[in-house]
Parts: structure tokens; C-alpha cells; sequence
């Protein structure tokens, strides 16, 4: 799904007290929608969660995002993916 129409989603998904975190791959797509959070990965194309095999790497993305969507406390928060 492209990075236009996630962020869409999530603002409607929101609308309707949904929460919601999305993995940008482009943030410079992704800033034109503003979804109300959005945790930015420095990954390519079809690995939204890190390389292939990576389980440490993809369980710390998926972390980060949780913990994303449960201490962002204004909108429109923006969190930059840390490796381990």
C-alpha cells in the first residue's frame, strides 16, 4: 500500500477514535497526508519492518511503534526509527 493512502487511512481510522501508527517509508509523501503519527524507518521498499530474517530488528519496529501510539500525546507525532 502506498504511503499516500496509509496515511489517509490512518486520518479516518482516527476520525473514528481508532488508534493508529504508520511505518513510513517516505516521509516526504507521507508529511502531505499528516497522519496523526507516524514512526519513520530507514528501510527499502517492501520491508516496512527491516531486512528479511531480521526477527531483532523487526520485533524493535514493531515495539517502537507500540510504544509510539501509547505516549504520543499530540498530534501529528513523528518518531525517526532507532536501531538497537
Amino acid at each position: 500500500m502506498c504511503n499516500q493512502t496509509a496515511g489517509l487511512i490512518a486520518r479516518a481510522l482516527e476520525e473514528n477514535e481508532i488508534t493508529t501508527v504508520m511505518i513510513s517509508l517516505l516521509d516526504e509523501v507521507t508529511r502531505k497526508v499528516r497522519p496523526p503519527r507516524v514512526l519513520s524507518v530507514p528501510f527499502g521498499f517492501g520491508q516496512p519492518l527491516g531486512p528479511p530474517g531480521s526477527v531483532t530488528i523487526q520485533t524493535d519496529v514493531f515495539q517502537q511503534a507500540l510504544r509510539l501510539a501509547s505516549e504520543a500525546e499530540t498530534p501529528e507525532t513523528w518518531w525517526h526509527y532507532e536501531s538497537p
